[in-house]
């Protein structure tokens, strides 16, 4: 007889463990039509490790290559896990230069810099609400720099921009709409001065080239003279700006 009912088949997991000793780490999955072989690679903004197979690979084989890579994976997986949390005591760079974060209390809340060695970010108000208003706060100075630095670009350029705003991104620094509106990770305000600065030049750019062709690359030297000093500061150092808050 004929069922008239086709099983449906579990689904794959996403997730292979794979373990080493008494430990497990965990890698995602993820099948890619343009993928010719199985690799591993570390998503440092989702603190993560991928393992790209294609289409039609085995999965007991991208577990079996998986586990033939374990101490890699083992290793990067510990170089992940020096996150920072914004707390009393912590020291995060602030526009590339160290900051300690100290608690205030009894004083309503805000935050505040102060000099010394190091520098400090005074964070006042209840202890509980520190991570969020320090975050709050270099979101509000990361959106004041990146908005000068967007009207310096387009009057030396003579374009019109759209809105400016700022967001955790993790796969990109910056982006421009066809409408005109630019958005950029807060984090740029953690880097040196002069990587913000090429990141606001790199999308103010794309309001006159909105391609990457060299007529946009000469525009954005132009603009920013230390474009290539920043691009090599962002692939060096860029993704550790996601160990933050």
């Amino acid at each position: 007889m004929i069922s008239l009912f086709r099983r449906t088949l579990p689904p794959e997991p996403v997730q292979i463990d794979v373990r080493i000793g008494a430990a497990t780490y965990p890698v995602m999955v993820r099948r890619l039509a343009s993928a010719r072989r199985y690799t591993l690679r570390v998503r440092t903004a989702q603190r993560d490790i991928v393992l790209s197979m294609p289409t039609r690979g085995s999965l007991a084989t991208a577990r079996a290559f998986a586990e033939k890579h374990a101490g890699w994976i083992a290793l990067r997986l510990a170089k992940l896990s020096h996150d920072v949390s914004f707390a009393d005591g912590a020291t995060v760079p602030y526009r590339d230069v160290s900051h300690r974060i100290e608690h205030r209390g009894g004083v309503r809340g805000t935050v505040k810099l102060e000099a010394g060695s190091p520098p400090v970010l005074a964070v006042f108000g209840d202890i509980n609400h520190l991570p969020r208003r320090l975050t709050d706060w270099l979101k509000k100075q990361a959106l004041k720099e990146l908005q000068a630095a967007v009207t310096r670009h387009t009057t030396a350029l003579g374009v019109k921009h759209g809105p400016v705003s700022v967001k955790d991104t993790a796969s990109r620094w910056g982006s421009c709409s066809s409408s005109g509106a630019l958005s950029f990770s807060w984090r740029l305000i953690l880097a040196p001065p002069f990587v913000l600065d090429y990141l606001a030049a790199h999308e103010v750019s794309h309001l006159r080239e909105m391609n990457h062709s060299p007529r946009f690359w000469r525009l954005c030297r132009q603009l920013c003279p230390r474009t290539d000093e920043a691009k090599a500061w962002l692939k060096a150092h860029g993704a550790g700006l996601h160990r933050y808050g």
